[in-house]
């Protein structure tokens, strides 16, 4: 049977130490060292995607570019206040 090359994971005094040491190192070599993670993921909040015309998504980039804002963002409060007026 073939020996691992993997050497002992060293322990590290920060999260920022850690990063340093996996950006030269392979992980995949300490692999097996790596404690198991559990955790739940509780998703709150659902996007939803729409199809738009080319134009129209480019204006409305062009838009949000100039008002120093996101697409996504800039669709919402539209959004929000066209519904306002309807209801």
């Amino acid at each position: 049977m073939t020996k691992s090359k993997s050497e002992n994971l060293p322990r590290f005094g920060s999260l920022d130490e850690l990063v340093k040491f996996f950006d030269t190192h392979d992980l995949g070599e300490y692999w097996t060292e790596m404690p198991e993670a559990h955790f739940e993921v509780d998703i709150k909040r659902k996007t939803h995607l729409f199809a738009i015309e080319t134009g129209l998504a480019n204006k409305l980039t062009e838009i949000a570019k100039n008002r120093e804002t996101s697409s996504a963002t800039l669709i919402n409060a539209w959004l929000k206040e066209k519904i306002r007026e309807q209801t």
